[in-house]
């Protein structure tokens, strides 16, 4: 399925697996029917749903969390320090890329500064759960496409010349499903960024919180995605910098509530600026060609083989 044609992009049916090939700026057009079996595929607000039975169900994430998320990514350092990274990501690696696609894109805080970060021909944001979905919509412009699915089984092939998942795939048993549907989206010689949680001595009640099934080991992400069709261009831990930090929050995570620990969001605005100006500093140095070998996530930067 990766090379059905040079540079062609097809939306898929997951219902008889035929593909279309994709002429107009939107991937699934909102009450798509399958030229093939006659299926059309629900939507809701021009939002089209291929996975309506696990919309805002607590599958690998709790949807009520969205809220408290779009209140509090902006300005929080490890969220601002994210964007910058990954965005500067995509800068070094696929500078020409013009279609892209966020897997789990939640409020959509990341993909906000990838729309800023240059002009594209196409950008999407996938999330399970529409509860996200009706914060990205307020912070996007109206020319980004949105859709309901499951990342396990992304209905299409070839669309993408850069996708992504940010803090997504550990929240799935089944991650390496994950990186199959977007290998089979991302055409070949493409890109894709991953960024995870890391080091499983770090596990706390955030993480149970968070509904995640893993923190990766080093080399395990790099591992997973060679399996699935991907070669590593680049590889680094980010929140280096800060690893002594978290590991001493996790030894007195005990003494706080959920909720804390799940976002670890109770800093004063001194403090945040502090954290903010070493991540940005850590940032720096990543993009300037730095592999850090340990801290609380690792980011990923692979080519569609």
């Amino acid at each position: 399925m990766h090379g059905m044609s040079d540079n062609a992009a097809f939306r898929r049916c997951l219902i008889c697996s035929a593909v279309e090939q994709i002429d107009g700026e939107r991937v699934w057009p909102p009450g798509w029917l399958c030229p093939a079996c006659g299926h059309v595929f629900p939507q809701a607000d021009g939002v089209p749903l291929f996975a309506p039975e696990l919309a805002d169900s607590i599958s690998g994430f709790d949807p009520k969390a969205f809220e408290y998320l779009a209140e509090h990514e902006p300005g929080h350092f490890w969220f601002v320090a994210r964007n910058l990274l990954l965005v500067g990501l995509a800068d070094k690696f696929f500078p020409h890329a013009r279609r892209f696609l966020e897997i789990g894109c939640g409020t959509g805080f990341v993909l906000r500064d990838f729309a800023r970060s240059r002009r594209w021909e196409r950008l999407v944001g996938s999330e399970l759960h529409p509860a996200g979905l009706a914060h990205a919509r307020q912070r996007l412009p109206s020319e980004v496409e949105f859709v309901q699915m499951d990342a396990r089984d992304i209905p299409a092939v070839g669309a993408f010349d850069l996708t992504g998942a940010f803090d997504v795939i550990e929240h799935i048993a089944d991650d390496e499903a994950v990186l199959r549907a977007l290998r089979s989206a991302t055409e070949t010689g493409g890109g894709t960024i991953i960024a995870v949680p890391q080091h499983q001595w770090l596990w706390s009640r955030a993480d149970e919180v968070a509904h995640h099934e893993r923190r990766y080991g080093r080399g395990e992400l790099e591992a997973k995605l060679r399996r699935n069709g991907f070669d590593i261009l680049f590889s680094s831990s980010f929140t280096a910098l800060l690893l002594p930090l978290m590991a001493a929050s996790r030894l007195v995570a005990r003494r706080r509530s959920a909720d804390e620990d799940a976002y670890e969001f109770g800093l004063s605005s001194a403090a945040n600026r502090v954290l903010l100006a070493i991540l940005r500093a850590e940032v720096r140095l990543t993009l300037a060609g730095v592999s850090w070998p340990a801290g609380g996530s690792r980011v990923v930067v692979g080519r569609a083989a």
